[in-house]
Order: C-alpha cells, then sequence, then structure tokens
C-alpha cells in the first residue's frame, strides 16, 4: 500500500511539475528575446557536469535498493570492496551526490545573480528560478528521507522488510526527482 499511495502522490507531483512547464513555455512564447539574452549567461557545461552527478546518483540509489532486497543493510569487507557495500554505503553515497548538486544550483544561482538574473529581474528570472528552486527544495526533500531511512538502519536492531519498502519508496522519489530534472535541464539549457 505505501508503494501504491507514493506513485499516487508523484503522479500529483507530476502535474504539478507539468504546470511549472506549462507557465515556462507560455511565458517563453511570448518574449524570445529576452530568452535569447538570458539564456547565453547560462553555464550548460556546469549544469552538465551537475546533471550528471544527480543522474548517476539514481544508479546508486537503485544499488542501495538492490542491497535492501538482499537484506544486506550494512558493507561486508572493507569500504574499498564497493561490491560489498550495502544500503547504507549506497544510500550515503547517494545523498553526497544530491548534497553536492544542490551545491551546483546554489552556485549557479550565485554566478546568475551577479550577472543580474534574478526572480524579480524578469520573467525570464522568474520562471528560472521558480522551476529550478522548485526542483532544488524536491531534491532537498529526497535528501531528508535518505537520512531518515539511514537513521532508522542505524536505530533499528534488525533490518525489516519495512525498511527495505521505505527504502524502495525513497527510491521511487529520487529517480522521479531524476526524470524531472532531466527534463527541465533539456528545456532550460539546451533548447534554444
Amino acid at each position: 500500500m505505501v508503494s501504491v499511495g507514493t506513485i499516487i502522490w508523484l503522479s500529483s507531483e507530476l502535474m504539478f511539475f507539468a504546470a511549472l512547464f506549462a507557465s515556462y513555455f507560455t511565458i517563453r512564447s511570448v518574449s524570445p528575446e529576452l530568452w535569447a539574452q538570458n539564456t547565453e549567461k547560462l553555464n550548460v557545461a556546469f549544469a552538465s557536469v551537475n546533471t550528471t552527478i544527480l543522474v548517476l546518483s539514481s544508479l546508486t540509489c537503485q544499488l542501495g535498493v538492490f542491497a535492501a532486497e538482499r537484506g544486506q543493510v550494512g558493507r561486508t569487507g572493507s569500504i574499498f570492496h564497493v561490491r560489498g557495500w550495502g544500503l547504507r554505503e549506497w544510500f550515503i553515497l547517494t545523498y553526497v551526490m544530491g548534497a553536492v548538486f544542490i551545491a551546483g544550483q546554489v552556485t549557479e544561482y550565485s554566478s546568475l545573480v551577479q550577472e543580474h538574473v534574478t526572480l524579480s529581474s524578469s520573467a525570464y528570472g522568474s520562471m528560472f528560478y521558480l522551476t529550478t528552486g522548485f526542483h532544488g527544495l524536491h531534491v532537498t526533500g529526497g535528501l531528508i528521507a535518505f537520512l531518515l531511512v539511514l537513521g532508522r538502519t542505524y536505530v533499528a536492531r534488525r533490518f525489516t522488510h519495512e525498511q527495505a519498502v521505505s527504502a524502495i519508496v525513497v527510491s521511487y522519489y529520487w529517480h522521479f526527482v531524476d526524470v524531472v530534472w532531466i527534463a527541465l535541464f533539456a528545456t532550460i539549457y539546451l533548447i534554444k
């Protein structure tokens, strides 16, 4: 039931992001010259690296889920023996990669503010910060969820089926956030 509820909730989140995309394209269609001026200020190479980090975090998250499904909460052997990693190690790595992505977003925001692209500077700035900002809030929510799942694995005396389901549900959310970012990245950085 938890999985079904999560999928239904993610469907509502999809509608939220669909509305943001609709707003973005509508406002862009009425002021193409504004978009042309401001998209030149974006650091596509930096955003590409940041995107790669987030997309790869989906892989590490899924490897953590596979470990949870095997009932392997912690690593077997050395930390350098990656094949022996359990849920904790994969989710910690995923958390770090997500945090690096957020730090990259903050760095990009700082750079754009120096270029005078702010939330209130133009329609472009408003749409850029609304779409990427709401996505950033969702990534932050995912990071909190990883901390909760990890905390439960350290507090519990044994790893249970419910904890494995929690890890799986968090992975659904994380994959969703990644797919939304791929669409945002393509829309904001690649489509001219």
